[in-house]
């Protein structure tokens, strides 16, 4: 595994992490002693930062729980990233939206992951337009030793920079694979600009770059169902899987799918942590090993140009 800093955190990091919305059911079901190996089966490869919420878990809060449970023991060599701002939208309880409850919601956190502290707190509101709880609240735990950093969760540059008013933002999460690779032209020149580290949710393209779909699946699970809502999402899903085919049947004997788009992302230079969720402890393993090497840029642009062949990069 490679490491790396984190920004200005002072963090050394594995550039693969690990998300764990996977882990609490809203991506089908899954037995928590598999949930527990899936989280150990990556530190025992190396991944040392491991990112959740509040909000993720069938009941919510399940993945935090799950979570905490695995790093039981180890607390103390890890970095946990988890994210405040449901607000009760999913179970129906409207919450007051201020730094109390902020407070509040960090407080259920720590209690679900078994640990004082959070190494990092993200805004999870990635619309917001006033950001001004937040940086109140995450101030305040800040100095009195419940987190050491904070930032957002947000795919909305304009919102980044909101946030970032004050220069206090010190970590990002955005969407960005090779499927979706917005975040290239103002996100991750303006967090290299700025110091700002970059965490990379949805670097499989949530799972299509395993390349183990094809334009016949139908997915079912909370979170993928609604990529055959309507016709126009069914043919953006279509024109995925053909992108992931073009790519799948040009790799080179030997190249695994999952590895190879893993590392187009933390191969860019605004250094880039992917926290790809796993299911399994085999998964897990599988997307650790996409942290031993980088690609050249020479590299990463054969990529485009094997699944977008007819498109400039």
């Amino acid at each position: 595994m490679l490491y790396r800093e984190f920004g200005t955190t002072g963090w050394n990091v594995s550039t693969i992490g690990m998300g764990t919305w996977n882990i609490g059911n809203q991506w089908g079901e899954i037995e928590e002693s598999t949930a527990l190996e899936t989280v150990r089966s990556a530190f025992d490869r190396g991944v040392n930062l491991f990112d959740t919420a509040e909000a993720y878990g069938i009941p919510q809060g399940l993945s935090e729980e799950r979570l905490g449970k695995a790093l039981k023991g180890i607390r103390d060599r890890v970095h946990i990233v988890t994210k405040i701002g449901s607000w009760g939208r999913r179970t129906g309880e409207g919450l007051p939206k201020n730094t109390d409850t902020v407070r509040l919601c960090l407080q259920a956190s720590l209690f679900r992951l078994q640990t004082d502290w959070a190494d990092a707190v993200l805004c999870h509101e990635g619309d917001i337009e006033d950001p001004d709880i937040y940086l109140e609240a995450f101030e305040q735990l800040k100095a009195q030793g419940y987190l050491r950093a904070y930032g957002i969760s947000t795919n909305d540059f304009e919102v980044l920079k909101r946030f970032n008013a004050n220069n206090t933002c010190r970590i990002v999460e955005c969407d960005y694979s090779l499927l979706n690779r917005k975040a290239e032209k103002q996100m991750l020149p303006y967090c290299m600009e700025n110091g700002i580290a970059v965490l990379v949710r949805g670097p499989l393209g949530q799972g299509l770059l395993s390349g183990k779909y094809g334009a016949d699946t139908v997915f079912t699970d909370t979170i993928r169902a609604k990529w055959h809502k309507n016709e126009a999402k069914q043919s953006k899903f279509k024109r995925d899987i053909e992108a992931v085919t073009a790519l799948q049947g040009s790799l080179m004997p030997g190249e695994e799918m999952a590895a190879t788009a893993l590392r187009y992302v933390i191969s860019h230079p605004a250094l880039p942590v992917a926290i790809p969720g796993a299911k399994s402890p085999q998964q897990a393993a599988m997307n650790a090993r996409a942290g031993d090497r980088l690609l050249s840029s020479e590299e990463r642009e054969m990529l485009l140009q094997r699944m977008y062949p007819t498109v400039a990069a």
